[in-house]
C-alpha cells in the first residue's frame, strides 16, 4: 500500500452574500492587515507584489459589497499621507481572523484524525 506522508490540508474561508457572491476573504483580509502594518495602501500592495491600482479596486469592491468604508486615507502633506483601517474594518478583520483561527484549528485536527492511517 502506498502511503501519502505529504498530504496536507488547505482551508480557505470566504464570506458570501445570499446569492453566493464573494464579499470578503483571505485576499482582502491580507490587504487590510498590510494597510494596518504599513499605514499605506500603496505599501501594503507593494509588500504583496500587487499593483496599487489593483489594491484600490479590491478595496472599493469590498466597500461596495459590504456597504461601509474600510479605509480612512490622508493625502500628501508633511507626513506624505497614508491610510488607516476604519473602525468597521478593524472589527471585520478581527472577527474574520478569530473565525479563521477556530476553523483552521478544527479542520487540522479533523484532518489528522481522518487521514492518520493513510
Amino acid at each position: 500500500m502506498k502511503t501519502n506522508h505529504d498530504l496536507r490540508l488547505t482551508v480557505t474561508l470566504r464570506l458570501l452574500d445570499g446569492e453566493g457572491h464573494r464579499r470578503f476573504g483571505p485576499g482582502v483580509a491580507a490587504l487590510l492587515a498590510g494597510v494596518r502594518e504599513h499605514r499605506s495602501l500603496r505599501a501594503a500592495a507593494a509588500s504583496m507584489g500587487m499593483a496599487y491600482s489593483k489594491a484600490w479596486r479590491i478595496v472599493r469592491t469590498a466597500e461596495e459589497a459590504l456597504g461601509y468604508k474600510l479605509l480612512s486615507s490622508t493625502v500628501g502633506g508633511r507626513n506624505g499621507g497614508g491610510a488607516a483601517l476604519t473602525a468597521e474594518a478593524e472589527a471585520l478583520l478581527a472577527a474574520y481572523q478569530a473565525l479563521w483561527d477556530q476553523v483552521s484549528a478544527f479542520a487540522q485536527e479533523r484532518f489528522q484524525e481522518c487521514f492518520r492511517d493513510l
